[in-house]
């Protein structure tokens, strides 16, 4: 089996043997501290499987940044096995939560839906600056090359003279040809000639950077529904991602981020960076629970291979494993 970008999916691997999960299980380091270790002390602490033990999990699930909405369905799916009589040891109840986490992830984790087809297909980064958007645009770039795919960078973002420079350079490194204006200029100008380049070129994939300054958000929207007419309007039949970067390490403030994009861009999903420099690791179940919108993509570090499809088997495992 393979992903998107044609490397080896390890799905099928035991986590322990498998070296994506164990990068995983590595990055959720200060998540799992803050989270599973709490949770398992809970839990095997010698107290009673009682209505006091489950106040305390909803207070490490909200202290987590499981959102109080979802910490609240939790806890109470939990509280409706413990009456029935479904639960009657710790292991069963530490299995229960896993299998309710893992239920909320699963149902949002998609693959790419662009890299397996005939044509052009097209990738389009959003999300305030700062999330790493240009990297993750580097990286899923250079993916997609070693796989034999040809690609070509937009650098949509003409607000910071920074972005376009940090593309040019990812698109060295990836050996893949960039379109760009001066800074300044008209993002959806940057597109449509990079579509032009697309088409001559025969590319498969036409990867764009968009701009994320929030201060003028109004601006931000119209810029980026502008971009999507350009893609409507010339290339209306290639399949299309418009995927939403968020920075794990900014907590509940991704769900306010994902809400106002939703308002404004079709988002076909998002991708969670930074996920090994945080301990609110917990803010992808709140995501998956309360904005249903899939997860592409996690990335855990800073290396090539750090950014890859979102398991939510190996980061429930890996988020209680240790």
């Amino acid at each position: 089996m393979f992903g998107f970008w044609g490397t080896k999916k390890e799905t099928n691997e035991p986590p322990a043997q498998n070296g994506w999960f164990q990068k995983i299980k590595s990055g959720l380091t200060a998540t799992r501290n803050l989270f599973s270790k709490r949770v398992n002390d809970l839990f095997f602490g010698g107290g009673k499987l009682d209505e006091e033990m489950l106040e305390k999990l909803e207070e490490i699930l909200i202290t987590s940044d499981i959102g109080v909405s979802t910490s609240l369905k939790l806890v109470d799916h939990l509280r409706q096995l413990l009456k029935k009589g479904s639960i009657n040891t710790p292991e069963q109840l530490q299995e229960a939560l896993k299998t309710e986490l893992l239920d909320i992830l699963s149902q949002v984790a998609k693959p790419m839906s662009v890299g397996d087809h005939q044509g052009l297909g097209t990738i389009m980064l959003v999300g305030v600056n700062g999330t790493g958007k240009t990297t993750a645009t580097g990286k899923i770039a250079k993916l997609f090359h070693q796989d034999g795919k040809k690609v070509i960078l937009a650098a949509a973002d003409t607000f910071r003279a920074a972005a376009i420079d940090q593309l040019e350079v990812w698109a060295y490194r990836a050996e893949c040809p960039l379109i760009k204006h001066a800074h300044g200029a008209d993002p959806a100008a940057v597109v449509f000639d990079a579509i032009t380049a697309s088409k001559a070129r025969q590319a498969d994939i036409l990867l764009i950077d968009t701009a994320g300054r929030l201060h003028t958000k109004i601006n931000l929207m119209e810029e980026l529904k502008k971009i999507g007419r350009v893609l409507d309007r010339e290339i209306p039949e290639a399949p299309r991602e418009t995927l939403l970067v968020l920075d794990a390490t900014t907590g509940q403030n991704a769900i306010q981020q994902a809400k106002l994009f939703s308002e404004s861009v079709p988002l076909s999903g998002i991708i969670l960076t930074k996920l090994d420099g945080t301990a609110k690791g917990g803010i992808i179940i709140t995501l998956a629970d309360e904005m249903k919108l899939p997860v592409k993509l996690i990335g855990v570090g800073e290396g090539i291979d750090d950014l890859r499809e979102f398991n939510p088997d190996y980061f429930v495992t890996a988020l209680f494993e240790g």
